[in-house]
């Protein structure tokens, strides 16, 4: 038996009454022309109805809660289907509390239920044959779309409208989708779960603001400073190239990585943070030594994740530096 949960998302967007689509359709109705072709029996649970930009921690920590419980059930698997837009953030997540060897599997549509070529019933159909694949057991989260298999902690949306509109920068797709079947061409290791509360502490929780912040030609650090002003309990800075910052921006950083982790990841759409390559100020190794945390190979969208989700579990700043390094080194 493969567990189903829907929270909403283009795949379950249809046309009412006032322009544009919006989340409507249940998990039931998702499944109904796909669950004869499955081939595996299937439980449905309609647990959200919102774009997945709405998404609140709360609701994802209860998500991940309702899949332990149905593996505890006795599910060989379970998909959950959402929206694009945050997919990338909420696998991550999930992925870095998953303690099962069952896998999870998290998939979508860039195209809406009433569109031509509409792309979420083989996207639900492909979830369940993988969710059913023995290969798919111990790897932990993976999302799976456009007849591609992904690992969490690196796929990332790469493209607004395309159906084909995610792709794991640094690393390769784990498998894709053949004549129904799966083909696993790559692994990637699985970290172990990240320590944290029961689930209902953590989705009880306050989880902390971890704002996110893009380094522009210009930039000197002082929305930097107003975000920890105003409360941040840490910062993530996408900086440009290897990890770099203008020289008043360093200054800021430096100064607030005094109060506050700051979190060193790179605005470039693939590639580490670099930590001994340039030396000026600014660059990675004076922004190092001068506190701030390097997220390796995570994407800043990702290293944000984390960062929040340790906080909100209680780590301080020498366990978060701790787990920045394990989680963001390459795969071998």
């Amino acid at each position: 038996m493969i567990a189903f949960g829907a929270l909403g998302g283009t795949i379950s967007m249809v046309s009412g009454d006032e322009s544009g689509i919006r989340p409507s359709l249940g998990a039931e109705d998702l499944v109904t022309s796909v669950s004869a072709a499955a081939g595996v029996r299937i439980r449905t649970a309609t647990l959200q109805r919102v774009g997945s930009s709405s998404l609140t921690a709360r609701q994802l920590v209860e998500t991940l809660a309702w899949a332990e419980q149905e593996v505890d059930a006795g599910a060989a698997g379970v998909v959950i289907s959402q929206g694009t837009d945050t997919l990338e953030e909420t696998a991550y997540l999930w992925d870095l509390l998953w303690q099962r060897s069952e896998p999870l599997i998290v998939t979508a549509a860039m195209r809406g239920p009433e569109q031509p070529g509409a792309d979420g019933p083989a996207n639900v159909l492909a979830a369940f044959t993988v969710a059913a694949s023995p290969g798919a057991r111990d790897r932990g989260v993976l999302t799976v779309l456009d007849d591609q298999i992904h690992a969490a902690r690196w796929v990332r949306k790469s493209h607004t409208v395309r159906t084909g509109a995610f792709a794991s920068p640094g690393a390769a797709a784990l498998g894709l989708l053949v004549e129904g079947e799966v083909a696993w061409t790559a692994t990637t290791p699985r970290d172990p779960a990240v320590p944290a509360p029961d689930r209902a502490a953590l989705a009880a929780a306050d989880w902390p603001w971890v704002p996110l912040l893009e380094f522009h030609l210009g930039d000197d650090g002082r929305l930097a400073r107003a975000a920890v002003d105003a409360g941040a309990a840490a910062l993530v800075v996408a900086g440009s190239g290897g990890g770099h910052v203008s020289i008043p921006a360093s200054d800021v950083y430096a100064e607030l990585a005094r109060r506050v982790p700051v979190v060193l990841a790179g605005r470039t759409a693939a590639g580490p943070v670099l930590q001994r390559t340039y030396g000026y100020q600014g660059a990675e190794i004076d922004l190092i030594a001068r506190g701030l945390l390097p997220a390796g190979w995570l994407a800043p969208l990702k290293a944000r994740t984390l960062t929040q989700l340790l906080l909100a579990a209680g780590a301080d700043r020498d366990q978060l530096a701790a787990e920045l390094a394990r989680r963001g080194r390459l795969p071998r």
